[in-house]
């Protein structure tokens, strides 16, 4: 059955929030994010059914796309933006789209969630295909751009899975795999960007994560593959490889010029 009063929106268990001390509201706020792995961990077996469907599309050529509105819209466009630097990938591998377009990260645009249809049209700019695989991003599993455009690419044979903090909605139904984090109320009251939004960014790092490493894109427990970027990545490159090769910072440091990536010089050196 489906929820027409999502979780996310109950009431806090606190009241008068005006009138708690720095110290009081800071400790409620906490005690409150400490149940979200919690959460998290009773949704294990439906992340990992997501991540099950994913590999074998993105294996074969296929792509991830996660599409989300206001808060959700964002934690998804920001997973895909780390994914190229963090694992090597091309920007066109992990494509997060937001409700409004990207000025929407920075401003609220008016009325762009509720478009069920432009979902459907912002994934065809990229001429999405059953290759490929659609997740939505929702916290109150409501929203009606993302459960349009979950809807429109299950009928159109895409695999489609959805992350949502409220049990029974929408966009759980219209989702080949669902994962539903159920957060219960939020601190302040239907402040999604909260607890929501922190559940959200631990199951799509959780996703990704896993999904990169199933597909190569570590060796060990290293980012082999990671774009030497700036100065911080470049000095955590040389520090892998001289753990690796046992080789001293200037030997490390040379290698790492010569062949471009902490894959190319360990493949070079321990074959």
């Amino acid at each position: 059955m489906e929820n027409n009063n999502p979780d996310t929106e109950k009431t806090s268990k606190y009241n008068d929030l005006e009138k708690m001390s720095t110290s009081t509201l800071l400790h409620n706020i906490n005690k409150e994010d400490k149940t979200v792995p919690e959460s998290v961990e009773k949704e294990l077996p439906a992340i990992e059914k997501l991540v099950d469907a994913i590999v074998p599309k993105m294996e074969a050529g296929g792509r991830l796309f996660y599409i989300g509105a206001g808060t959700s819209g964002r934690l998804g466009v920001l997973d895909a933006s780390e994914c190229p630097p963090t694992f090597g990938v091309s920007d066109e591998l992990v494509i997060g789209l937001i409700a409004g377009g990207d000025i929407a990260l920075r401003n609220a645009v008016e009325n762009a969630e509720d478009d069920t249809n432009q979902a459907w049209k912002d994934l065809q700019k990229f001429q999405v295909s059953e290759k490929d695989v659609v997740v939505g991003i929702a916290a109150s599993g409501t929203t009606p751009y993302v459960i349009g455009g979950i809807k429109d690419a299950r009928a159109k044979g895409i695999v489609t899975g959805c992350v949502t903090c409220s049990s029974g909605s929408p966009l759980a139904a219209a989702s080949e795999f669902p994962i539903e984090v159920v957060t219960g109320p939020e601190f302040v009251t239907g402040s999604t960007r909260m607890k929501a939004g922190t559940a959200q960014k631990l199951v799509l790092n959780m996703i990704s994560t896993s999904v990169m490493i199933k597909l190569g894109r570590v060796k060990g427990n290293k980012m082999v593959d990671m774009q030497l970027s700036n100065k911080k990545l470049v000095g955590r490159g040389t520090r892998m490889i001289m753990e690796e090769l046992n080789v001293d910072e200037a030997e490390a440091s040379r290698l790492l010029e010569t062949y471009k990536s902490v894959r190319n010089v360990l493949a070079k050196y321990e074959s």
